[in-house]
């Protein structure tokens, strides 16, 4: 019988977001797999390791973590070495910051063994929660529309899809900070928007947007929007 394939959301950064039942299969699994950076520790075991059990077998999948790059070959090679664990009858957790199925890297090893391997998913606390909560800034009420934008994408875009709704989301800042700026001037949202980074990281950080752009985005930054300003209004 093969073991099960877990995908973990173990939440943006503190280790007590983390579901009872996520700390509870961590506690219990033989080998867990997480993303990490080509050298240095993975944000993502960083977050669960006060959960992991003694002598738990680690699989670290190294890549680059360019937007911009595909990771196919990690992937790959990741998910034969998870298999071999499964096709023995040992259980393997993957670890995956915010929730698997949003933005998640899990999705890319859920595709590769999902049809092999029995799966089970278990949701964590998504960024965009987490930093509302840091932000005291409900996400929406009434009937609003959500849009949820990743950074990267072109600066047209990005001023179509704030266009279209009442609320939005816009993730992945990093170096498209001063693009992401530029439309919300055009479109008089600075005084509805707030910037987060680093949401239940150390250097957690809530900032006024002039601040952000002179310091810069980390990756793990994102700017919460509502055009009403308070979504209860």
């Amino acid at each position: 019988m093969s073991g099960t394939l877990y995908g973990l959301g173990v939440g943006p950064g503190d280790p007590e977001l983390l579901t009872l039942k996520a700390a509870r299969l961590l506690a219990a699994v033989p080998v867990v797999a997480y993303p990490a950076p080509l050298q240095g520790d993975s944000l993502a075991r960083t977050i669960a390791a006060p959960h992991l059990a003694p002598g738990v077998e680690e699989i670290a999948l190294r890549m680059a973590f360019d937007p911009e790059r595909r990771a196919d070959e990690v992937y790959d090679a990741g998910a034969e070495a998870i298999a071999a664990h499964l096709a023995a009858g040992r259980d393997v957790a993957v670890l995956c910051e915010g929730d698997p199925f949003f933005f998640g890297s899990f999705a890319y090893l859920f595709a590769r063994l999902g049809q092999r391997f029995p799966v089970q998913v278990v949701p964590g606390i998504a960024s965009p929660m987490a930093c509302a909560a840091v932000a005291g800034h409900p996400l929406t009420a009434r009937d609003d529309a959500l849009v949820v934008i990743p950074a990267p994408r072109p600066e047209a875009e990005i001023e179509q899809l704030l266009r279209a709704a009442e609320a939005a989301v816009i993730m992945k800042l990093g170096r498209h900070l001063p693009k992401v700026l530029r439309v919300l001037e055009r479109l008089e949202l600075t005084g509805c928007a707030r910037y987060v980074e680093r949401a239940g990281q150390p250097g957690q950080a809530l900032l006024p947007l002039d601040e952000a752009a002179r310091r810069g985005a980390p990756y793990f930054a994102l700017i919460l929007v509502h055009k009403r300003g308070k979504a209860w209004i």
